[in-house]
């Protein structure tokens, strides 16, 4: 089994900042794109940012140039830093992952159980 296990959500002031962090565990062969997505209230969810084991990155408009993905392959985890945070910002943020269990079967996505995030004064 796997499990993708974020922290570091929290409430902040707008124009703050906060990092999330996703770490994968349980019987991993390897990973390939890590991510995340967000869902706020009455909206569907949707791309935050994405990386690849190459660590390439991908970021939704809304968070480009204030949100900055990375990750730590040693150690299978991702990090999303929030920089000049937004009340529209506010969501749960869910960590996702592609990871392949062993070489016998090909990657399945995985999901975090989310981490609310709230930009309010």
């Amino acid at each position: 089994q796997v499990q993708l296990v974020e922290s570091g959500g929290g409430l902040v002031q707008p124009g703050g900042s906060l990092r999330l962090s996703c770490a994968a565990s349980g019987s991993i062969f390897s990973i390939y794109g890590m991510g995340w997505y967000r869902q706020a209230p009455g909206k569907q969810r949707e791309l935050v940012a994405v990386i690849t084991n190459e660590h390439r990155e991908i970021y939704a408009d809304s968070v480009r140039g204030r949100f900055t993905i990375s990750r730590d392959n040693a150690k299978n985890t991702v990090y999303l830093q929030m920089n000049s945070l937004k009340p529209e910002d506010t969501a749960v943020y869910y960590c996702n992952a592609d990871i392949r269990t062993t070489i016998r079967v090909p990657a399945s996505d995985y999901w975090g159980q989310g981490t609310q995030v709230t930009v309010s004064s």
